[in-house]
């Protein structure tokens, strides 16, 4: 077969036998990919196969068996990801939706350039939550699911304040709330930003600030939408929200500490 060179971004590894490795690679022209590295820990390409790290490869690709790299440069480390455990959660979280989105061997160039970017904005210090929530919505397409935030299903306004109905797989009005009496009773704010960020571009994505109680309702409804759209349940997942629960206790921690701190001082 003969060698081929692509952008590509490592998505997880794997021991195999004794000291060789799987790794799992989104290679940008050819689609996700395992190859086989032999004895990687003595090998000059092991800096290049690290779990989210970005590269350009040399390979050889067989349409059966494993895959092989034969060089790697350009190598690109996302430094605050890999030192952070909470952007690492977020990143590994957003490496496992890309992964179950698509089958193997399926060239899609605009989802590894949606996934290297939101990994770079997050290893920037753009919000990492504001990132994944974009994330999330804009690649529910991969699984099916278009939702359209934008206009109420009856009537079609769009300058209204919104909730969302499962029942009619879309958003109602205040003039239409009485059509769905189990609708969500969403903020408003929600319906507002999911649908800015089913459309913003993250190539021209400006600061996003948001309060956290706004954050927490947003995530409650995504997590809402996966749930009945999607349906799948990824161990990244799972991880981002006990580590989301380990954030809030450690402020809350923090807030009593202050608290105690300053009536001693009084």
């Amino acid at each position: 077969m003969p060698q081929m060179e692509s952008n590509a971004l490592v998505l997880y590894s794997q021991n195999y036998k004794e000291q060789d490795k799987l790794v799992k690679i989104f290679t940008k022209k050819h689609g996700k990919r395992m190859f086989f590295l032999k004895n990687p820990s003595k090998s000059r390409l092991n800096f290049g196969i690290q779990p989210l790290t970005s590269a350009n490869m040399i390979f050889q690709i067989n349409d059966t068996g494993f895959s092989f790299i034969n060089d790697i440069s350009e190598v690109r480390i996302f430094k605050n990801i890999n030192e952070d455990i909470f952007l690492n959660a977020h990143a590994s979280y957003l490496v496992a939706l890309a992964d179950a989105s698509i089958s193997d061997n399926i060239k899609d160039i605009p989802l590894f350039e949606f996934l290297t970017k939101s990994l770079e904005l997050i290893d920037s210090g753009f919000d990492r939550e504001v990132v994944t929530n974009i994330f999330e919505l804009q690649i529910m397409g991969h699984f099916g699911s278009s939702i359209d935030f934008s206009q109420c299903v009856f009537c079609h306004r769009t300058d209204l304040p919104m909730d969302y109905s499962f029942k009619y797989n879309g958003c109602l009005c205040v003039n239409h709330f009485n059509e769905d009496e189990r609708r969500s009773h969403l903020d408003p704010n929600v319906i507002y930003f999911a649908n800015l960020f089913m459309h913003v571009d993250l190539n021209k994505i400006q600061n996003i600030s948001l309060k956290d109680d706004l954050k927490k309702k947003i995530r409650l409804f995504i997590d809402e939408l996966y749930e009945e759209y999607v349906g799948i349940h990824l161990k990244p997942k799972k991880f981002l929200d006990q580590m989301d629960s380990w954030s809030n206790l450690m402020t809350d921690l923090g807030q009593t500490r202050k608290i105690e701190e300053n009536g001693k001082e009084s």
